[in-house]
């Protein structure tokens, strides 16, 4: 006879095992509970050594049996940096207070958590039906990348994006709004580094998985943005006035 409470633990892990959001949602209602000493030396290392994250990473699923986090402490903490730093921007370059709460709210809601969770999406499809190993082979055992580990993986590149881009242009634009050729060169070096780093800490997540096979072609976009870069540069093209002009006009 199966006793009550242990059927119920069993069922627990069992809804956890196939999505990774019951215990994920459950701590996101209970900020003590989260581990933000941990969540901050991570944050440190993404933007220093991402590849020690994710070799805890592997830890984890050794002995937790999962790839993705249960505690959502870096989802939280990075929306609310973004969102004071927002208000940073609304201060300096808002024209009315109706303006800086779209500003916001925008920021937040749409380009940190909406977008995040498109790009986490497509690359969760993409390495689950191209990069698998033995997806063809009746008699490998089938692994997958959970949707909540491939969210993992961008919001930690994001939160490297957050830092040289969110923070680094508010610091930076005064110079970078003024007209000429090395505001432009700056801008465009600021936003070509942060992206091509996002990419990179993004490889680093996918790299991980042991059953994944081409992951190489995760930093192929690199070179893109080295080739486009200079070109806008050279066209009088400057990344911050245009995001700027997009949120404040």
């Amino acid at each position: 006879m199966n006793h009550p409470l242990k059927k119920d633990a069993m069922s627990q892990k069992g809804a956890y095992r196939g999505s990774g959001f019951p215990t994920y949602v459950r701590r996101l209602m209970k900020f003590r509970q989260m581990d933000l000493e941990y969540t901050f030396w991570q944050m440190y290392l993404m933007c220093t050594n991402p590849k020690v994250v994710y070799r805890h990473t592997m830890y984890r699923k050794q002995t937790k049996n999962q790839w993705a986090r249960d505690d959502p402490a870096f989802v939280v903490l990075t929306a609310i940096m973004v969102f004071a730093v927002s208000i940073l921007y609304c201060l300096f370059y808002s024209r009315s207070l109706g303006q800086a709460a779209y500003a916001v709210v925008r920021s937040v809601l749409v380009d940190f958590l909406g977008v995040g969770a498109g790009v986490a999406t497509a690359y969760w499809y993409v390495a689950n039906r191209y990069m698998r190993e033995g997806v063809n082979h009746s008699h490998a055992v089938e692994q997958r990348v959970e949707w909540m580990y491939a969210f993992d993986v961008h919001v930690n590149a994001f939160f490297t994006l957050f830092v040289s881009l969110y923070c680094g242009q508010l610091v930076l634009s005064p110079i970078l709004m003024m007209n000429g050729f090395l505001p432009r060169l700056l801008s465009g070096a600021l936003y070509g580094v942060a992206l091509s780093y996002y990419h990179y800490c993004v490889f680093c997540g996918y790299n991980v998985l042991p059953f994944l096979e081409h992951t190489a072609l995760l930093v192929y976009p690199i070179a893109l943005i080295m080739l486009v870069t200079p070109l806008a540069i050279l066209v009088g093209f400057n990344p911050t006035k245009f995001v700027l002009g997009i949120y404040f006009h």
